[in-house]
């Protein structure tokens, strides 16, 4: 790596997007996984189908509590 670097000809905001998408990475346990899995499994459907309803059940139930 060089000690200094020319930024005489950069672009300032050149890649900056204000309504860009950001997806965080989310780390589940193995055993969670396993049973997103087996319900996508069971059901034909994809982990992130599963998991989405699953966490949307637990927003509505969240909701109901308040």
């Amino acid at each position: 790596m060089k000690k200094e670097h020319d930024f005489s000809k950069g672009e300032k905001g050149k890649f900056y997007h204000p309504n860009a998408k950001i997806n965080l990475p989310i780390y589940l346990d193995e055993e969670v996984i396993a049973f997103i899995e087996d319900i996508a499994n069971k059901k034909g459907t994809d982990f992130s189908s599963v998991a989405n309803q699953l966490l949307r059940n637990n927003m509505q139930l969240a909701e109901a509590i308040k």
